[in-house]
């Protein structure tokens, strides 16, 4: 676990997490590309397990594959949770573009931001942004005031 020593709350101000979703998304095959077990996974039209760990009451409306920073990374800064899920899906890889675009699939970072103050700007390097926008993928920061 990587820290941050200027980040000590006891809740986090930032954290992020990696997605791909869509209607006809095969998390097997996302699971064994990257070799990565997901924290998410849900199938189009099926129960799955809510972040509470109940089984949700209506089936899933889309497939989601993904996975988080948050527990593994302890920082106010978006930079070392984007770093974490870089490095642990192995990012860029030339393939995942075309894999994305040929199953109609979105992929995404979602950041979320704690902001109460309003005297934080989110922190994503431009190195980053580009590579999502070279891999086709999206960069969205959930911002709370």
């Amino acid at each position: 676990m990587q820290i941050d020593p200027q980040s000590m709350n006891a809740h986090p101000l930032a954290h992020a997490s990696f997605s791909i979703y869509g209607d006809r998304l095969d998390a097997e095959f996302w699971t064994s590309y990257f070799s990565v077990t997901p924290d998410t996974s849900i199938v189009k039209g099926q129960p799955f397990m809510t972040p509470s760990g109940r089984l949700s009451r209506s089936p899933g409306r889309t497939g989601v594959w993904g996975i988080k920073s948050k527990g593994s990374i302890r920082s106010d800064s978006l930079e070392p949770h984007l770093r974490y899920l870089i490095g642990r899906l192995a990012l860029p890889r030339s393939d995942l573009r075309g894999l994305i675009e040929c199953t109609g699939a979105r992929m995404r970072f979602f950041c979320y931001w704690d902001n109460e103050k309003g005297d934080r700007v989110p922190d994503i390097p431009n190195d980053i942004k580009a590579m999502m926008e070279s891999m086709g993928g999206a960069i969205e920061i959930d911002e709370y005031r």
